[in-house]
């Protein structure tokens, strides 16, 4: 396995062991690997540890199972798309109200 990640094998067993915590790269390629989902290798049971690395809006799930917390990952990025969305459509009806009173304005004077 510390072959195919291009580690050494002390890199992996020490991963392995647990004395060290590999980054979610390192993670992701691991899962690959073992052909299974990454919130599955990282869950302990039926407990997954989630933690979302946006500075802004971090998201902790603790004691779920590993589709309720991908479910949850997923809505919450869905619901962040759709705030962004919603800031751009209130810019763009405030650019038409600008537009409207010019328009006003040129054909009054």
């Amino acid at each position: 396995m510390a072959t195919k990640l291009n580690m050494s094998v002390n890199g992996y067993s020490k991963i392995e062991r647990g004395e060290t915590n590999p980054h979610i790269q390192k993670l992701q390629q691991i899962a690959q690997e073992l052909d299974v989902d990454l919130l599955e290798l990282i869950s302990e049971g039926r407990h997954v540890y989630l933690i979302n690395g946006d500075s802004n809006q971090a998201c902790n799930v603790i004691g779920s199972s590993a589709e309720i917390a991908f479910e949850i990952q997923k809505l919450h990025s869905d619901l962040e798309h759709k705030n962004e969305i919603i800031e751009l459509q209130k810019r763009d009806i405030l650019h038409l109200e600008e537009i409207i009173i010019l328009m006003k304005t040129a054909n009054n004077g």
